[in-house]
């Protein structure tokens, strides 16, 4: 049966490793990106973002959408190819940590809005990191205690997480084609939010792009080649 690991203990042994090694590499990217707040940032010119309208309900539900947009997917491909799914979530978690060091090393201003968290203290950023690093804390209603992430920017994590996923699930055409839907409506609501730079958005794909070949292409005998 193709889906006789769903009945294996090992199988979800190895699951629940591949998903809290995710887990734990969001949330080293999450601490990242709350440094980098810390740092006064300029904002840039971006004709594109300058174009597009910004819409007060993309930016405020955009978060909802962008689990919307995986997670029925990413079950799908954990009940259709458990293999693949582990070293999907393996490979997100590296796209992660390579976000949190891109934001480290680029230190560019917020797209929409004032420089808020320029000189935030260590006391509030490891206040934020908890909150943000608690289930549902994104949704935290406490408007005074929460801190909005506003330069965690390059690269669009929108972009590369629901780009990374339709590349594990390409050679399925049914989902392939539901999953290039969520990800085409995760990333207009990138740009209607005004959440990233158009280069974070250019930078997400091919840095994901890279990460997905390296991970699952034969890179010696591409190398071979040359």
């Amino acid at each position: 049966m193709a889906r006789d690991h769903l009945r294996s203990g090992r199988f979800w042994a190895r699951a629940a490793a591949s998903f809290a090694f995710r887990l734990a590499c969001y949330d080293a990217m999450l601490f990242m990106a709350l440094v980098a707040e810390s740092r006064a940032a300029p904002s840039l010119p971006d004709p594109l973002i300058a174009a597009v309208p910004y819409v007060e309900l993309a930016a405020r539900y955009n978060y909802l959408l962008w689990v919307a947009a995986y997670v029925p997917i990413a079950l799908v491909l954990l009940a259709r190819d458990g293999e693949r799914f582990i070293r999907y979530m393996v490979t997100a978690g590296l796209l992660a940590l390579l976000r949190g060091a891109c934001i480290l090393a680029t230190g560019l201003g917020p797209v929409h809005g004032p420089d808020v968290n320029a000189g935030m203290d260590a006391a509030t950023r490891w206040s934020a990191f908890l909150r943000l690093v608690t289930p549902l804390g994104f949704f935290d209603t406490d408007a005074g205690a929460r801190v909005s992430l506003t330069k965690d920017l390059f690269f669009s994590g929108h972009t590369a997480t629901t780009f990374l996923l339709l590349l594990y699930v390409w050679r399925w055409p049914g989902l392939r084609a539901v999953m290039l839907f969520a990800h085409l409506a995760t990333v207009a609501t990138v740009f209607l939010a005004h959440l990233h730079y158009s280069i974070d958005v250019i930078g997400a794909y091919a840095v994901t792009f890279s990460i997905f070949v390296l991970r699952e292409g034969d890179v010696k005998a591409l190398l071979s080649r040359f």
